[in-house]
């Protein structure tokens, strides 16, 4: 290390936002109900970069009041951040009391920003003949790098990367760094809201540079660009020079370097530890003790963690070095600290792969022995239809596991199964794997029926914490603090040169599959407990698990659909969109892209004049949103027109035309993905196609559904619908007297309502009272206001107020149990269905009123929709055994929500349709009967 001193500038805000949000779906909140997520990952970065590096100069800088300088030059200057998350303004004190503690001087100056405070300081501390670090993510310090001054940039997965000048010059193509200030003048920033020259994007801005070097080079030679380029050069020669300003960072900020105001002294450690207690931060006190841990042997500074031991990787093996029995010299010294993120190169495992008879005799005699094991499929593709098998891992201690491979002869790969069909078909050995319905959908591809107990830790983990992602790697550096292998890594990134796994060699798929193995493994042992902490291990067991197979025999089968039908829809479509095209234009006086939110609000707002005030977007342009439009569309045909086109634009792009894209040519049959790991609430999600949202409040939208149809001449579309089930919950779950009893004497629920809350016999009440009624009974659920009443109806906002309050007041329980589920949610931190989903609200104290709101929605309503889908969940999982016990020959295909949709034998129709209903009625039993609704036709249409 060279002898020249060191000064690390850290950029406060940015690496608190980072901390912050490396924890959002998972935060960090104490017994006292603090979030301390942004606390905690500002301090983690900020100690490794010390143990790192050890610097001899440190300080923290901050914004204080934004740059006054740029708000000047232009208003909107940053005017489309989002406010500061709470967790964030919490933070900051404590953070600030944490470098006062540990003596760490904090440089702000108010009216500036952190970047030119540190741009001010690192020139004046390069003159001083010091090497300065600006520790920060964002790549507008890339200006500042010198030959001393450098950029020291945290890295996804932990670890940091340094930028000087050449990486700066190979990043961004440029000659010098400060031609970087002319390439964000150019491209412009939507996080810092400047504005750039219009079409300018990092490519034309690379190009720019590499031709003109400089905005202003730029600017001098517009009469070598060419069409509407040079137009819009030529017009925005302003904006782009004003976005360069805007860019600059500062470097006269009045503020001095003193080195000795910035020298690493030692910490006030009992302060430090005293906050850490406040916070309950016992592993970051661990962390920081070690950190400034006395030195030994006399020297200054004690050592890095990660430099103090050098880690051995074990290789795989393959014939002629089998050792599945004895023979473990694998007990290397783990080279990784607590803190620093594990890896397969610096973690002690042992894989191997089979390739010998031998070695897979010995192999399949110890697997039939285990009694839970975690496998893996390995495969040629992300479809598990179209998918081949390219091998499979196996793991049943962790840090070892076997590796499987399968030849691409489909015969020979089929007698390779049949092996180790013991294994798979056995009820007594448990099996464990991460998204197990991929790989039962593969295997029984196979012919291969899984069989005994399962456990998937993805869905494990979407029990234990629905709002957090659940793919394997997330969980494995979020509970076990290792990075897996990237699929990247041996296969490439998406494109015409991707590999496929089965070109991988087989060392390099081994040490990949069996980690997968070995990893989710591990991440079993760690949710078994938790399952049953959160009290969700019954709903894991009865219904998530059982779920899976339900739904991997669903996607299996896929449902026909009527191609010609839909080629036919298309051209009517077309043609529809070309009349409101033709409409729009004649109103419009002219032609333009009505597909063009910034055009469409010109015509709209600037020619046509439609309202005095237009509401506009973050960025300057007008609003040409959804809910602006449709505010709109009673006094203005032509917004309706707008509104008709872009509905059947997207009808005639995203399922009329897609659709039959996606039938796969092995069945000739469409099949969605159901995911059951996405909606915190426990509804499933559709995808590739997504079925569930195929609009039905419209006429062309229902004909969609008419492109699906039975299997043959034999079979007929049967739909099975839950009549009202959200309005039966909450009537059930606030025991609601007058709402229970309108149910049980099988009324009108709506015509019910409206006779109370109107205050007319039920068989006076008209059709608008009962779809008045009928809209404050679905929008009470979801909180609905009295301005959003009126909006969708035609009732003003006064008369919206006072159908709601006569509401509250005709079902006083509602009103009660609404707020009880607000209060159990503040005090608990969630809510839970009839069956025990949780629902967590950790915005539920919030002091931002908005924030705080919709987490109060949420607690009402989270409850309501969670215990609709796990009722159906539990309906189809009987259903499914019913029909596979009785040999059936109907089949589930669909799951909508509240319907079920069945490829009905027609023979069976009137067996089936008493058994459906049945174990729909009876799935879970609430204070009011379920009711199911059943028809059946030649499409879901019809059945529908």
């Amino acid at each position: 290390m060279s002898d020249q001193k060191r000064l690390f500038l850290v950029d406060a805000y940015a690496l608190i936002f980072r901390g912050y949000y490396a924890f959002i779906k998972n935060p960090r909140i104490n017994s006292k109900g603090t979030d301390t997520s942004a606390i905690l990952g500002f301090t983690n970065s900020l100690l490794d970069v010390i143990k790192r590096e050890r610097p001899d100069h440190l300080a923290v800088c901050f914004d204080k009041g934004g740059s006054v300088a740029r708000t000047e030059m232009f208003t909107e200057y940053k005017a489309n951040r989002d406010e500061t998350p709470e967790a964030i303004k919490i933070a900051v004190p404590y953070i600030e009391q944490i470098l006062k503690a540990m003596n760490i001087p904090i440089m702000v100056k108010e009216g500036y920003e952190a970047d030119d405070i540190i741009g001010t300081l690192a020139k004046k501390a390069e003159k001083q003949g010091y090497q300065t670090y600006m520790v920060t993510p964002d790549k507008d310090f890339a200006q500042l790098v010198s030959e001393n001054i450098f950029m020291y940039r945290p890295v996804f997965g932990g670890g940091y990367e340094t930028w000087g000048i050449p990486e700066v010059q190979a990043k961004f193509e440029v000659e010098r760094p400060e031609q970087v200030i002319d390439f964000l003048g150019m491209m412009g920033d939507s996080v810092d809201n400047i504005p750039g020259l219009p079409g300018v994007g990092e490519k034309t801005a690379k190009k720019f540079i590499g031709l003109y070097g400089s905005m202003e080079g730029l600017l001098a030679n517009t009469h070598e660009l060419k069409g509407k380029m040079k137009e819009k050069v030529e017009a925005n020669a302003e904006l782009g020079i004003l976005s360069k300003e805007l860019a600059t960072i500062m470097l006269d900020v009045p503020v001095e370097f003193d080195e000795a105001d910035f020298e690493m002294c030692d910490p006030d450690i009992e302060g430090v530890k005293n906050i850490f207690q406040e916070l309950e931060f016992r592993r970051l006190t661990d962390n920081f003790l070690k950190t400034f841990a006395a030195p030994e042997n006399g020297a200054t500074t004690a050592q890095p963690e990660a430099a103090k031991a050098t880690p051995k990787k074990t290789s795989t093996a393959g014939a002629g070095q089998f050792s599945l029995f004895g023979g473990d010299d694998q007990s290397t010294t783990e080279a990784t600290s607590e803190y620093t993120r594990k890896t397969a190169d610096t973690s002690s495992h042992f894989y191997q792969f089979i390739n010998t008879e031998l070695s897979k005799k010995l192999f399949m005699e110890q697997l039939m022995n285990q009694t839970s094991v975690c496998f893996d499929t390995e495969t040629t593709g992300i479809d598990p239809i179209t998918a081949e098998l390219v091998g499979i891992a196996f793991s049943w201690e962790a840090g070892k596991g076997f590796y499987l491979p399968f030849p691409e002869d489909r015969n020979v790969a089929q007698t390779l199964i049949e092996e180790l069909r013991p294994f798979f078909e056995s009820e007594t050995i448990e099996k464990i794997g991460q998204n197990l319905k991929y790989d039962v959908k593969v295997l029984a591809k196979y012919n291969i029926n899984v069989k005994g107990k399962l456990f998937d830790t993805m869905l494990a983990h979407y029990l234990i914490n629905p709002d957090m992602r659940h793919n394997m790697d997330v969980l494995a550096e979020t509970y076990l603090n290792y990075t897996p292998i990237s699929i990247e890594t041996l296969i490439g990134k998406k494109g015409k040169n991707q590999l496929s796994m089965r070109q991988v060699p087989l060392d390099k798929q081994t040490e990949y599959a069996v980690e997968d193995a070995d990893i989710t493994l591990q991440l079993k042992e760690h949710f078994q407990g938790e399952l049953g902490e959160a009290n969700t291990q019954t709903l894991f067991d009865d219904i998530e698990v059982p779920l899976l197979r339900v739904l991997a025999d669903m996607e299996l089968e896929g449902i026909n659909l009527d191609e010609a039908f839909l080629k036919s829809l298309s051209e009517e479509l077309g043609n529809d969109i070309k009349t409101l095209e033709a409409k729009i234009y004649e109103k419009a006086g002219e032609e333009f892209n009505i597909a063009s939110p910034r055009q469409l609000g010109v015509i709209l707002f600037e020619k046509l004049k439609l309202v005095d005030k237009p509401k506009k977007t973050k960025t300057g342009q007008y609003s040409t949103a959804e809910d602006v439009l449709s505010y709109l569309a009673k006094d203005h045909e032509i917004i309706q027109n707008i509104l008709d086109f872009r509905g059947l634009s997207k009808l005639k792009s995203t399922y009329v035309d897609a659709l039959p894209t996606q039938v796969l040519e092995q069945t000739g049959r469409v099949h969605t993905d159901y995911m059951q790991a996405v909606a915190a609430t426990g509804r499933l999600a559709s995808n590739n196609p997504n079925l569930q949202n195929i609009p039905i409040r419209t006429e062309r939208g229902r004909q969609v559904r008419k492109a699906f149809i039975p299997r043959d001449e034999n079979h007929t579309l049967l739909a099975a619908d839950y009549s009202q089930i959200e309005l039966r919950i909450i009537a059930a779950l606030s025991e609601e007297d007058t709402m229970i009893d309108a149910f049980k004497k099988g009324e009108d629920i709506h015509a019910s309502t409206a006779a109370k809350v109107f205050n007319v016999p039920i068989d006076e009440v008209t059709r608008e009272q009962r779809s008045n009624a009928k809209t404050v009974n679905f929008g009470i659920i979801y909180g609905v206001s009295a301005f959003g009443l009126s909006n969708q109806t035609d009732l003003s906002r006064s008369e919206a107020k006072e159908l709601i309050d006569t509401y509250y007041a005709t079902y006083p329980k509602l009103r009660n149990f609404m707020s009880e589920q607000v209060d159990f949610a503040r005090d608990n931190g969630y809510v839970q269905t009839v069956l025990g989903r949780r629902r967590y609200l950790k915005d539920i104290n919030s002091r931002n009123a908005v924030v705080r709101g919709a987490a109060e929605r949420n607690a009402v309503n989270a409850p309501i929709q969670g215990s609709a889908a796990d009722i159906i969940k539990l309906a189809m999982i009987n259903i499914h055994k019913k029909l596979s016990e009785g040999d059936y020959k109907t089949k589930m295909l669909l799951q909508v929500h509240d319907e079920l949709v069945f490829d009905a034998y027609k023979p069976e129709l009137d067996k089936v349709k008493q058994l459906i209903k049945t174990e729909m009625e009876s799935a879970y039993e609430l204070a009011v009967p379920l009711d199911v609704d059943m028809d059946t036709g030649d499409n879901w249409l019809e059945a529908h």
